[in-house]
């Protein structure tokens, strides 16, 4: 990587981070969830004790990152980053616990893909504050107490279900993050706006919202790269024919849908004649992987209606035929008159 490419890339991070809300006052929408955050964290500073812990679960891009800073931030604490899958051996989580302080916050991201070790050894952690170490091997193998100071645990995970209900069950609250209102994303964008010093109209900014598929985090990506339009352009200040003519060149439809989403729709449909599909037929067909697909561009084409998940494959939905500007057939029936009696491709 160039120095020139490396430096905007930190660009682009420190910007990201500054937009970040820094207080629950900050934070726009999820208003149940902050309010019950608030509440949590209010009693927690009374009692004078550390916070429950807490698992922030909902799909990427919602605010489970900048949710743990806020509560780090609200309560004064120190708090220590770390993922999932950094997380291999249960060694490795005893010399994170083990170097805590008292009342200090850990947020472990992706918290679902921590190794099984690590995760049985957090049961005891959450719980009772205690780790065992183990110390020598087979038989004469001896398990050492150690105990920890009390602290916070946040977890994030994009995949709640891929928890274990004994470790969800040790979580003292547990949040689940929604999609944002447009009106929520025109509210965030006019801030990130605001922060980065860019003129935007009433019109490109409700623009920019309504295609940010209910995710703050591609609000502000796109609102970045209508600005970088702008620049080149215009004058930089954004006007709604900035906004129109940017997400146009970034592939980026009326209603979010971006290349991937158009690619599995059309491909769905047109190769398909609008399935039932399997998965990795899908991918396959569209150049990607399994997980890409069925991360990025499955969740927001179902939630939007335009793709149903069957047990014998991907179907589109009319809603989806009509998006493409095509007649969607009578029935699903009708256009796959042995729906119920063929082999799916793959499911």
């Amino acid at each position: 990587m160039s120095i020139a490419a490396a430096g905007s890339d930190d660009e682009e991070r420190s910007q990201e981070l500054a937009l970040r809300p820094k207080d629950l006052g900050e934070f726009v929408g999820q208003k149940r969830v902050a309010d019950q955050i608030d509440l949590l964290l209010k009693a927690a500073r009374a009692r004078g004790a550390a916070a429950d812990h807490v698992l922030l679960s909902g799909p990427p891009g919602l605010g489970k990152t900048t949710l743990a800073m806020i509560i780090a931030a609200e309560m004064q604490a120190p708090i220590r980053v770390t993922s999932g899958p950094a997380i291999q051996h249960a060694g490795d989580l005893a010399a994170i616990l083990s170097s805590l302080s008292e009342g200090e916050i850990l947020f472990l991201d992706e918290i679902h893909r921590m190794s099984r070790p690590a995760e049985e050894m957090l049961y005891l952690a959450m719980e009772d504050f205690r780790v065992d170490v183990i110390v020598g091997k087979g038989a004469g193998a001896t398990a050492i107490p150690l105990m920890l100071p009390h602290f916070t645990l946040i977890g994030a995970t994009t995949r709640a279900g891929l928890l274990p209900s004994p470790l969800r069950d040790r979580f003292g609250f547990t949040a689940q993050l929604d999609y944002y209102e447009s009106a929520e994303l025109s509210r965030i964008v006019e801030r990130s706006a605001e922060l980065l010093g860019i003129g935007i109209s009433t019109e490109a900014v409700d623009e920019i919202g309504s295609r940010s598929r209910g995710t703050p985090r591609i609000a502000n990506r796109l609102l970045r790269r209508v600005r970088d339009y702008s620049q080149v352009h215009g004058d930089g200040s954004i006007t709604i024919g900035d906004a129109m003519a940017a997400l146009a060149m970034y592939e980026v439809d009326e209603i979010g849908l971006d290349r991937l989403d158009r690619a599995f729709l059309e491909i769905l449909i047109k190769r398909f004649s609008g399935g039932p599909v399997g998965i990795s037929t899908l991918a396959m067909s569209i150049g990607e992987e399994v997980e890409t697909v069925e991360t990025l561009a499955e969740p927001f084409l179902v939630r939007a209606g335009f793709v149903a998940r069957t047990p014998r494959g991907r179907v589109a939905t009319a809603a989806g035929w009509q998006h493409l500007g095509l007649t969607p057939p009578v029935s699903a029936a009708a256009q796959n008159p042995n729906l119920f009696d063929t082999p799916a491709f793959d499911a």
